[in-house]
């Protein structure tokens, strides 16, 4: 995200260099193709566009590519964007795509950016998405300088999880929301309705509030902690409990809180089902 804050500060000071006499002139650009360079004299980003149209201070521009490099290479295109020159705020329509150089994607159909709170934002469906993780949900906000986002509801993610065998441990998370993504602890908070599952086990989480902690090399999920009215469930045997660990790499659970099994007489699998 810092590299797609930086691409949208270097397009306002390519378009602010270019202000009409007056708020009534209007200028057109076409083919704008800009690159800027670091004090070592390496290449730091570029920006291209098929088109800027320059009216006052507000600037309408087609076919943004940009693309940042550094620490971390990042692309940003979209269809459509306008821009004012005056505020800095950015506001990008029409297949606002993200990409960052670890492969991680973002998607949405539109994007603003308020330059003073240094927030971006939409109210539209987004979809974050990387070789480990696919998270989608109605609305979005970040603060990219802190590295954290929210999705504001409707969420749903399937992100792959540590296992000591050799299986394609997954577990898939849906909740109303909010849900903060935070990359400097390496954490994921889901609220108000939340339900985990995982498909390999059948098992079933629920609980008011979910924390999911990733690992730092692999940003597969390496522990779960639920808080709240927390139900596990895999087949007809239920757990409630007031809080829960699950344990990623062996699949297993530690339940605390007055923990209560209720197991269906008629279920032959009943002893297996949990592991504590």
């Amino acid at each position: 995200m810092k590299g797609f804050i930086f691409l949208l500060a270097a397009l306002i000071v390519f378009l602010s260099q270019t202000r009409a006499e007056s708020a009534e002139t209007s200028q057109q650009i076409e083919g704008f193709n800009l690159q800027g360079y670091s004090d070592n004299g390496t290449k730091s980003w570029d920006i291209k566009g098929d088109k800027a149209d320059i009216v006052g201070n507000s600037v309408a521009v087609t076919n943004v590519n940009a693309n940042s490099y550094g620490q971390e290479d990042m692309n940003l295109t979209a269809k459509r964007g306008t821009i004012d020159k005056v505020t800095g705020d950015v506001n990008l329509q029409q297949d606002v795509v993200i990409t960052a150089e670890r492969g991680s994607v973002m998607k949405t159909d539109t994007l603003d950016w308020q330059r003073q709170k240094d927030l971006v934002k939409t109210d539209d469906p987004v979809t974050i998405e990387d070789k480990s993780m696919r998270v989608q949900g109605i609305g979005m906000e970040a603060h990219p300088s802190m590295k954290d986002a929210k999705l504001k509801s409707d969420v749903m993610a399937d992100i792959q999880a540590e296992s000591n065998a050799h299986t394609n441990n997954r577990i898939q998370i849906t909740s109303d929301g909010p849900m903060e993504l935070d990359q400097t602890s390496m954490t994921a908070v889901f609220t108000v309705n939340v339900v985990a599952t995982e498909p390999s086990s059948g098992r079933q989480l629920k609980a008011d509030r979910m924390v999911v902690l990733f690992d730092d090399q692999t940003k597969k999920i390496k522990q779960i902690t639920c808080t709240g009215n927390v139900e596990v469930q895999q087949g007809n045997n239920i757990t409630h409990s007031e809080s829960l660990v699950y344990r990623a790499d062996d699949q297993k659970m530690i339940l605390t809180g007055r923990p209560k099994l209720l197991i269906d007489p008629g279920d032959s699998n009943a002893s297996s089902a949990f592991k504590f």
